[in-house]
């Protein structure tokens, strides 16, 4: 049976770890090549060598996406290594505050919407002429469910995926036309090392599932599969939707 990306070329930031990891080995498994990235060079390393330790086709870039130059080469990496551009998997995301919102310094405030929202943006614009080139793509920006349903002690973080939310409705406007999709995934408590402090502790494990339908937390993988799908064709048809992954998890916005 063909796979169903074959052929498809994907970047993927934050991808050596957690959610981003396994969304690029679901959409390297599914046939596609794939453009993988992260802030430090040994994780870059040892994610690549994983991945092609399964026979996936991969390369392996260090990516600071708030910094211009770093987001320039990771799109040159792409078009230089496979020559083009179909699917932008926006992941990467920063939380440097946990508390009460109001007591959020400045400085933490524009570090969380710079990163978790100014450079989904940046690298949009940087990405969407390539795709154009292609005939068409998928952008999937990663949200979260508390982007539906702030966090008492994460308030700045979930204001930030609120604005995920947005920015994807305001891109189907100008993308549609070109053929672009522009999708968001909303993942709720999933097991990474971002959210180890949700659920290292059994008192915060206890408190986080409560409002969790399944009765437990979500994992990396689970996040993978709903990604595939729609960079795909079988999500032709597919634009300007958010699908949660959040294990039932109340969310209304």
């Amino acid at each position: 049976m063909a796979q169903k990306l074959a052929g498809k070329i994907a970047v993927v930031t934050a991808s050596t770890d957690g959610i981003g990891y396994a969304i690029a080995e679901r959409l390297a498994q599914d046939g596609a090549k794939v453009v993988i990235s992260s802030r430090k060079q040994t994780n870059v390393d040892a994610a690549v060598k994983k991945l092609k330790s399964q026979k996936l086709d991969v390369v392996g870039v260090v990516c600071h996406v708030g910094k211009k130059e770093d987001r320039e080469n990771l799109v040159a990496t792409a078009i230089e290594k496979y020559g083009g551009i179909d699917i932008f998997v926006s992941n990467a995301a920063v939380n440097p505050f946990f508390g009460p919102i109001l007591d959020c310094t400045e400085s933490a405030w524009d570090k969380i919407f710079d990163i978790n929202v100014k450079t989904a943006f940046l690298l949009c614009k940087d990405i969407v002429p390539h795709m154009q080139k292609r005939g068409g793509g998928s952008i999937i920006l990663v949200s979260s469910i508390g982007g539906y349903e702030p966090s008492a002690l994460m308030g700045p973080y979930s204001v930030s995926k609120t604005a995920v939310l947005g920015l994807k409705k305001a891109l189907v406007h100008q993308l549609s036309p070109m053929n672009i999709r522009v999708n968001c995934l909303a993942p709720g408590l999933i097991k990474t090392r971002f959210s180890e402090a949700l659920w290292k502790d059994p008192d915060n494990m206890k408190l986080a599932t409560q409002n969790i339908k399944l009765g437990r937390i979500g994992k990396p993988e689970e996040c993978a599969g709903i990604v595939s799908f729609l960079s795909s064709d079988d999500a032709s048809f597919i634009t300007d939707e958010t699908i949660k992954v959040s294990g039932g998890a109340s969310s209304q916005l």
